[in-house]
């Protein structure tokens, strides 16, 4: 796999650069948590988006990747291509604890450790053409990425002490920033301060823009509940200043901008407590609210679940009997042997990747996933979480939005559908470069004759 990526890597290197559109811009905004159903709520003070959207192309509704999480789907974006070829399955690197002992998410691990393929800023870069982003994800330390603003900053690195020395931001506002411990609505309007401040003085052929507070709000208090209402709102509001940016610069006439997202959302009324269920049937032992030791263990991620078991020479005999359990476990709607079932959901098998566990489960609707392993409650009401992700990519509320708008793009198209495996082809075609082995579709709809 390392090999083939590195090969794909100098093919793109080696493609001719004089094909690359190097007065062309294009902005990839992503909205975190935008369900096409609020999109289409007109109630929604969105004038900016909306504005976009009427000016330029539009889709009804746009189809996600399993696991339905933020990473996952991010990559999903940039690449073209499902979990089952890119590899990314969390919020961060799976690395397996062994046997006995539950696995650990690493979320700092540079970039070509966690992407197994190349990405539509990869094949930028190589063609010539500037990149940069702010608060993107499963994009630690690229080698490809000329000008970065990390979700936690690093006040040593180039962009974080322009941005200072231009009185753009504070020390002290970076020093807090990477502690990230300041509350997300802060941080996306410093993420959209420092994404301006990007466009304004090195104008990037490919910029990737994301925030976070609208899956924060969803998550804490529910899609569609007035903080949601208010949250999107605000989101509008950034996007809007970073398109007076875009305006002053006077290349807003060259630039295309891309808002999406990465996954809806569900309403969310109960938790499974999927460790507590293993740990009743003796499969797990917990010392206060850790995982002391395990025969098999739940990961979970809100709408899925997966389970490992922690031993390879027992995954004959356990997994027959974690099948038969979650399938008669309150509030689980599907239990699937990954080995069989991984690849009709766009997700790697167990042998093909170290991050996927021996089942799938997804819960009912009204249910999630909680991994805590303290107490005998097997279910019992979700506290301070009203809504989640992470449900098959299928279910009509887990779509998110797609709107285009500006050079190369169409106006008054309206798409019933489109995939976020599309973004990253289309992307490559408006700024003209390479971009093989792809398996969303250029939206020739939307792209104006060239």
């Amino acid at each position: 796999m390392r090999l083939r990526h590195l090969l794909t890597l100098l093919s793109l290197l080696t493609a001719s650069l004089a094909a690359a559109e190097k007065d062309r811009h294009v902005v990839l905004i992503s909205i975190d948590g935008f369900p096409s159903y609020l999109w289409r709520d007109e109630s929604i003070p969105l004038p900016h988006l909306r504005q976009l959207a009427a000016n330029g192309s539009v889709a009804k509704a746009m189809t996600i990747v399993n696991p339905a999480i933020t990473w996952p789907n991010h990559t999903s974006l940039v690449t073209g291509v499902p979990p089952a070829k890119h590899g990314v399955l969390y919020n961060g690197l799976v690395v397996r604890g062994g046997p006995g002992k539950p696995n650990k998410i690493e979320p700092w691990v540079d970039k070509a450790q966690l992407v197994r393929v190349p990405t539509v800023y990869d094949a930028a870069f190589a063609a010539g053409l500037t990149t940069a982003e702010v608060d993107w994800v499963a994009i630690t330390r690229p080698k490809t990425i000329t000008w970065s603003f990390a979700e936690l900053p690093d006040p040593d690195a180039v962009l974080p002490r322009e941005m200072i020395a231009a009185g753009i931001a504070t020390s002290a506002e970076v020093e807090a920033a990477r502690s990230g411990k300041r509350n997300i609505v802060w941080r996306d309007e410093l993420w959209t301060r420092a994404a301006g401040f990007i466009f304004t003085q090195h104008h990037p052929n490919l910029l990737l823009y994301h925030t976070l507070n609208t899956d924060s709000t969803h998550h804490r208090y529910g899609p569609g509940s007035p903080p949601s209402i208010s949250a999107l709102a605000l989101a509008d509001r950034l996007v809007g200043e970073l398109l007076r940016v875009i305006d002053a610069s006077g290349r807003r006439a060259q630039t295309t901008i891309i808002v999406t997202t990465d996954h809806g959302f569900k309403k969310v009324e109960k938790y499974v407590h999927a460790n507590v269920v293993l740990k009743k049937a003796g499969l797990l032992r917990s010392a206060g609210a850790n995982i002391a030791q395990c025969d098999a263990f739940a990961g979970t991620q809100g709408g899925i679940a997966f389970v490992y078991v922690t031993d390879p020479a027992r995954r004959g005999e356990l997994v027959p009997k974690l099948k038969e359990l979650f399938s008669r476990t309150e509030g689980v709607a599907e239990v699937l042997d990954a080995a069989e079932a991984a690849h009709s959901r766009g997700m790697p098998t167990p042998a093909e990747n170290q991050g996927m566990g021996e089942l799938i489960l997804y819960p009912k609707a009204g249910y999630a996933f909680s991994g805590a392993a303290a107490g005998d409650e097997t279910v019992g009401p979700s506290v301070n979480y009203s809504g989640t992700h992470g449900y098959p990519s299928s279910d009509p509320e887990l779509d998110g939005i797609f709107l285009a708008s500006g050079a190369g793009i169409r106006k008054g198209v309206t798409l019933d559908r489109v995939r976020n495996l599309d973004v990253a082809p289309t992307i490559a075609r408006l700024l003209d470069i390479p971009l093989p082995d792809v398996e969303g579709k250029v939206l020739e709809e939307i792209l104006l004759g060239r």
